[in-house]
């Protein structure tokens, strides 16, 4: 069953007097349970994919179907509803709520959500928090954590939702090799045993290792996948 369907996706962004061509029709089909890593150099429009497909950024034309449904015809609330309960994003920027502290960041989604009692929720925030080695460190705030450390509170909390898709923007950009390593076998169980689909942008070979298919995009179009 293919999870995400990518038919002729174009973005487009005004700069000035000019417009940046970030995609420029691409096609993709994904399917369920891949560990999928997309490849490319810095500007090749890996992160404006991984922002469409996350609904965090949207379309100038084309088709993208996510879980069966045509998102571009969804409303705000079906699109908050996707991101919500549907997508897990690990983003660059870590994204952390900087008044929050490691185990009520990670908890923020499962709040979101309403549908889990608060000893679940803390349950499961403090089993991710442990399985990213943090367990130390509940009680940090982000500004209190080294770049590696609020990497991986943006991991655990991406993953605490148990989402169907795991969005990845270099996930082990920040990492060190080892720290990098136990974060991908954490990722490959859970796509063995949940059947979790993760989609990587990556520069790392380590994570290539992992990948069961690999995309390479490059200047906003899809040159191969193998």
């Amino acid at each position: 069953m293919n999870i995400i369907e990518i038919n002729q996706l174009f973005k487009e962004y005004p700069l000035g007097n000019t417009t940046v061509h970030a995609l420029r029709g691409v096609d993709l089909v994904v399917s369920e349970g891949d560990f999928l890593s997309i490849v490319g150099p810095s500007g090749s429009g890996k992160t404006t994919l991984l922002n469409v497909i996350g609904c965090i950024d949207f379309a100038t034309k084309g088709s993208v179907k996510v879980g069966g449904r045509e998102i571009t015809a969804l409303n705000d609330r079906e699109i908050t509803d996707i991101r919500l309960n549907k997508i897990g994003f690990i983003f660059q920027t870590f994204n952390l709520i900087p008044v929050l502290d490691v185990i009520e960041n990670v908890e923020f989604p499962l709040l979101l959500m309403k549908k889990h009692s608060a000893s679940e929720i803390r349950s499961r925030a403090e089993k991710l928090i442990d399985e990213v080695g943090l367990k130390e460190y509940t009680k940090h705030r982000p500004a209190e954590l080294s770049g590696g450390q609020r990497q991986r509170v943006a991991i655990a909390r991406a993953l605490v939702t148990n989402p169907d898709i795991v969005l990845a923007d270099e996930p082990t950009a920040n990492l060190d090799s080892v720290t990098g390593g136990q974060i991908l076998e954490l990722m490959k169980e859970m796509n063995k045993i949940e059947k979790t689909t993760f989609i990587f942008s990556t520069h790392d070979p380590n994570v290539l290792k992992y990948a069961n298919n690999i995309t390479k995009i490059r200047d906003g179009l899809i040159e191969k996948s193998s």
